[in-house]
């Protein structure tokens, strides 16, 4: 086999392994648009009323606004968690470093029903009352680690020349990191942000249990699906939130390979200087 080429049977298995991933998401946008109360095949006609149904349910926008609110706070405190956590293991070494590091990283690999109820538990032990903000904590536990794992490969490719010039021109660390550290790290950040925003806004297992009166748009979703009736504009809801989702995720990936280049191409511009 010439060097390069793809074994036919891989190229089989991806193919394959692709449809299996992704041939039920296909489906939301196939009954989203279709004409029927009943989910099944053959599809009947095509029709965007599904999506204006949306539009006119008031306790959807409700679950919007607190899914969004939820979403954003739990972005920016687990990206200054993450930045923190990040800084710190890329530039310092302490005693028990990699444990710590590892059990920050933990909740990466626990299921996350085991996550919600220790954090249940947890709650009604202190005698505090489930609402909004209790979903932040538990999104914001879940959420760092990701966030860590972004911003620790960003703090790493971070040349620390430049942070010593700054100080050799009498600059401080809070200056230092505001003027020279922080923009160089900055499309880790946003990437950071989206990422951790993308998984609180669809995370359902931890907001099913930790949240109070105000319900999240994954926990409205799954009150809907109750009513055979209501799946057709769910299936809608549904396809809103994929394009979304992906969206948000190309956008990450597009901003954390351009910094990568940039990062590369800071770093050729700084051996051929010296």
């Amino acid at each position: 086999m010439k060097r390069g080429m793809t074994p036919k049977w891989l190229a089989i298995y991806a193919v394959a392994y692709m449809v299996f991933l992704y041939a039920p998401v296909i489906l939301l946008p196939l009954f989203a648009f279709n004409d029927a109360t009943v989910i099944a095949f053959p599809l009947s006609g095509f029709t965007t009323k599904w999506f204006g149904v949306l539009w006119s349910t008031d306790a959807l926008h409700s679950a919007v606004r607190n899914s969004a609110v939820v979403a954003v706070l739990t972005a920016v405190i687990a990206t200054f968690l993450g930045a923190c956590a990040a800084r710190a293991t890329s530039r310092y070494r302490f005693p028990a470093q990699k444990g710590i590091t590892g059990f920050i990283m933990l909740p990466l690999v626990l299921p996350e029903i085991i996550v919600a109820v220790a954090l249940i538990v947890m709650l009604m032990q202190l005698g505090m009352s489930l609402s909004l903000w209790t979903v932040v904590a538990g999104h914001v536990l879940i959420c760092t680690p990701f966030s860590i794992a972004i911003l620790s490969s960003a703090f790493a490719g971070l040349d620390q020349s430049l942070e010593e010039a700054s100080f050799d021109l009498g600059e401080s660390r809070w200056g230092t990191f505001r003027r020279v550290t922080l923009p160089l790290v900055m499309p880790g950040v946003i990437s950071s942000l989206l990422i951790c925003f993308t998984i609180s806004l669809d995370e359902f297992i931890i907001a099913f249990f930790l949240t109070g009166t105000d319900a999240t748009l994954p926990v409205y979703i799954w009150s809907q699906l109750r009513f055979p009736t209501k799946l057709p504009s769910v299936m809608a809801l549904g396809t809103i939130l994929l394009v979304v989702s992906i969206g948000l995720l190309v956008l990450a990936e597009w901003i954390r390979r351009r910094a990568a280049r940039r990062q590369g191409l800071d770093a050729t511009l700084s051996q051929g200087i010296i």
